[in-house]
């Protein structure tokens, strides 16, 4: 059982990473499964329930700063509260078109909501902009935190 917990464990931690930037996978569940099988496959001898707690905190704020960056990076670039939504649902209908959905569904999104708050082509573009560059910082975001996930697991794991 030890094996297939640890080979699971490989697989998932892999598969969350990969997640990071593929927009089909959701990679910091999956790191946070792989990370749970991993502690699993040693009985919680080493990793126990307040660093799965602290582990499954992090993969979660990884999810909600993926999500909300794109609306915040338009409010920066002076987007209205209808660009910050347009971004957000752009955000998700473009999970369904892979990778230029995922790159293209914020930027549309803000620059329809914004296009129905002013009829400014400019202010759309600026809006639009401000979600992809929004969707940037939260995807470095989310690596950053993936890190620290695994860097937690293993300094708890380690010392």
């Amino acid at each position: 059982m030890t094996i297939v917990l640890w080979s699971l464990a490989g697989l998932l931690v892999l598969s969350g990473f990969a997640g990071l930037l593929l927009p089909a996978l959701p990679g910091p569940p999956l790191l946070f499964a792989g990370l749970l099988c991993a502690a699993w496959a040693e009985d919680f001898l080493y990793v126990g329930w307040r660093t799965l707690a602290l582990l499954g905190v992090l993969a979660l704020l990884a999810v909600v700063a993926d999500f909300i960056a794109g609306a915040f990076g338009a409010r920066h670039f002076g987007a209205s509260t209808r660009a910050m939504a347009g971004a957000a649902i752009g955000a998700l209908v473009g999970l369904f078109f892979g990778l230029p959905g995922l790159l293209l569904g914020p930027f549309f999104g803000a620059m329809a909501g914004e296009l129905t708050a002013r009829a400014d082509l400019q202010a759309a573009s600026r809006a639009g902009i401000g979600a992809v560059i929004g969707l940037a910082v939260g995807t470095a975001a989310k690596m950053a935190l993936a890190v620290a996930m695994l860097g937690v697991f293993l300094a708890v794991r380690l010392l």
